[in-house]
């Protein structure tokens, strides 16, 4: 007799018909995939320790050792000078953790499971980046509440405070759509974890810690332009912390609010697309 086969079943994934529902089945499937990743933390509390924790001692060690060795220009107290750049540091080495999950989860098959089940092709690359955004939040809590602790305040009233926490959250969210990419592009955790000693040249290169004015020229052009800069300089001025830009400074210090939205919706355009065909792409 010749053994019975089963045949090999495979899911076909028909999405809804008008675009309305499937933008909704889009959203339904990345909250659950944004619960999905807390639900991986809970199971890895490590991870999320460490991310929280991150942000507090970088306040505590670049306020007390650099705190007693930098001038702020127009004086002031040098640990509400470096708080934004603290911020936005924070916000721009988030990058590497969006690379890090994605690629962990293409290097394991976890993508692939995705792709045989019926979710939204579109909700996978949002339910990582919706995810990051919610420890963006937490962490901006934890570090806001280090801050305070020493020294650190912010003078504007609370409308400007939330629109600087605003701006951090919008650039965070801007930039998991990069790391989304890059996780999806290298597939492979152990590429993806050589590049992050890349990321601190780019936040160290700017006006986070140190003025630009001090450095040679093309460092200081290079600094200028960064987006870190111009994050940096928009969350000072939001927060009324001393650090205001020369009056012939660059354009991105002159109008950092304004640069920092441009970056951002920059950022979403190209990667929020890139991101979406590369997942897509994958299981071809």
């Amino acid at each position: 007799m010749t053994p019975a086969t089963t045949p090999a079943t495979t899911t076909t994934i028909t999405a809804p018909a008008t675009r309305a529902a499937r933008a909704r089945w889009a959203l339904t499937d990345g909250v659950t995939l944004i619960g999905r990743e807390f639900g991986r933390l809970r199971q890895e509390p490590g991870e999320l320790i460490a991310a929280l924790i991150f942000p507090a001692i970088m306040v505590v060690l670049f306020g007390y050792v650099f705190g007693s060795a930098i001038a702020v220009p127009g004086g002031g107290n040098y640990r509400e000078y470096l708080m934004p750049g603290l911020f936005a540091m924070v916000t721009f080495t988030s990058t590497v953790a969006v690379t890090l999950r994605v690629a962990t989860d293409a290097s394991r098959g976890v993508m692939d499971r995705f792709r045989s089940m019926p979710v939204a092709r579109s909700a996978v690359p949002f339910g990582q980046t919706g995810a990051d955004a919610l420890h963006g939040v937490l962490a901006l809590v934890i570090m806001a509440a280090a801050g305070l602790v020493v020294g650190w305040r912010a003078h504007r009233g609370i409308v400007p405070t939330a629109e600087a926490f605003a701006l951090l959250a919008l650039t965070r969210y801007a930039l998991s759509w990069a790391g989304c990419y890059l996780g999806l592009v290298v597939k492979n955790e152990q590429v993806a974890d050589q590049l992050v000693p890349l990321v601190f040249p780019v936040t160290m290169l700017s006006n986070s810690f140190v003025p630009t004015g001090g450095m040679p020229t093309v460092l200081r052009v290079v600094a200028d332009w960064n987006p870190v800069s111009a994050l940096t300089a928009a969350c000072r001025d939001l927060f009324g912390n001393p650090g205001a830009p020369a009056a012939d400074a660059a354009w991105p210090l002159a109008h950092p609010v304004t640069a920092t939205l441009g970056w951002s919706v920059l950022l979403l355009a190209v990667f929020v697309p890139l991101s979406v065909r590369t997942y897509q792409r994958r299981g071809r």
